[in-house]
């Protein structure tokens, strides 16, 4: 037999309320197969539950029109800061500047590899060492690395670094949305148990059949397990071929 499956996503939760508030409009409330303080809760919860996936669609479609844009700036920043390292050690390999120079910009005078960059935020951390350093060298008489330059450096690093803040601000938009969207789903799942528990001992003296089909206008959804359906429409129609046998009367043979 077909097993009861409750919603569990919220597009299928809000199609199960509003089946409830749907029938209402057609059936008098004393002849609900629910209860009419169950349906009032259910009215004022609903708008709400709705309100609380909007938002959080919005901010996950948000973040997500900005990530291109985002990403684009972290390459852009990380190129520039990958490159300004490079340059400052080959201006030590050809004997321009002395090994010491690195730690103005937080290196170790003897490191030769360009600082991890994988995080997003080392990007920031990094740029920033270096537009400090820079302008600490140049102060003490050292002559300014170009291409890339600081200024570029700085201000591809300060483009990312206003990108990186407002992705942070619209993560934490969606987690709080998102977490908004939980709570309601809880509060959801508990309406629609008693929903449709109601609605089932309603017509739980009719056959399995017509409880189902009138439990399913309500929104109560019933699925098949593999195969049973099949099986059911094979009982069927051996049922119906044996009634269409012909009666044949045993004295006619005797």
């Amino acid at each position: 037999m077909p097993y009861r499956r409750l919603p569990n996503t919220d597009s299928a939760r809000v199609r199960a309320l509003k089946a409830a508030l749907s029938i209402s409009m057609r059936v008098n409330r004393f002849d609900l197969a629910f209860s009419y303080s169950l349906y009032q809760r259910i009215e004022t919860f609903l708008p709400h539950y709705e309100l609380a996936i909007r938002n959080h669609r919005q901010a996950l479609s948000q973040q997500s029109s900005k990530s291109k844009e985002y990403n684009e700036k972290l390459r852009k920043a990380r190129l520039y800061v990958s490159h300004f390292i490079q340059v400052l050690n080959f201006c030590i390999i050809r004997g321009e500047m002395k090994p010491e120079v690195r730690e103005f910009y937080g290196i170790r005078k003897n490191s030769k590899a360009t600082p991890s960059l994988l995080k997003d935020s080392k990007v920031i951390e990094w740029g920033e060492k270096l537009v400090k350093g820079e302008q600490e060298r140049t102060r003490m008489g050292g002559n300014p690395i170009y291409s890339p330059s600081i200024a570029l450096v700085r201000v591809n690093c300060e483009n990312f670094k206003q990108a990186f803040n407002y992705q942070k601000t619209l993560q934490n938009n969606t987690h709080r949305f998102s977490e908004k969207v939980a709570e309601f789903r809880e509060d959801a799942d508990k309406l629609i148990l008693d929903l449709w528990n109601q609605v089932e001992k309603k017509f739980g003296s009719l056959s399995d059949e017509e409880k189902r089909e009138k439990c399913s206008e309500y929104g109560v959804v019933y699925v098949w397990r593999k195969g049973e359906r099949e099986k059911l429409e094979q009982v069927k129609m051996a049922e119906k071929a044996s009634l269409s046998l012909p009666f044949t009367d045993a004295s006619e043979n005797s």
